[in-house]
């Protein structure tokens, strides 16, 4: 049981680092400087930066469980 729960944890934890990999940054760091002249042509899709903000709050919160469980069951 113990093995398929870390096996579980280590591949929620990729999708995890995907998901976030995936998102679009909320702000342009240094390159706003100049005044952002293309966010006007920026215009991307905010359905999917929504879904993937609720798909990392989700599997950050499996991950968590897991882990815990995983040291509960260790300890």
């Amino acid at each position: 049981m113990l093995t398929v729960l870390m096996i579980l944890d280590a591949l929620v934890a990729i999708a995890l680092i995907a998901a976030v990999l995936g998102q679009e940054a909320k702000s342009a760091g240094m390159g706003g400087m100049d005044g952002g002249g293309d966010t006007v042509f920026s215009g991307k899709a905010r359905g999917m930066d929504a879904l993937l903000a609720r798909v990392t709050v989700v599997l950050a919160v499996l991950f968590a469980t897991i882990t815990i469980v995983i040291a509960r069951m260790t300890s």
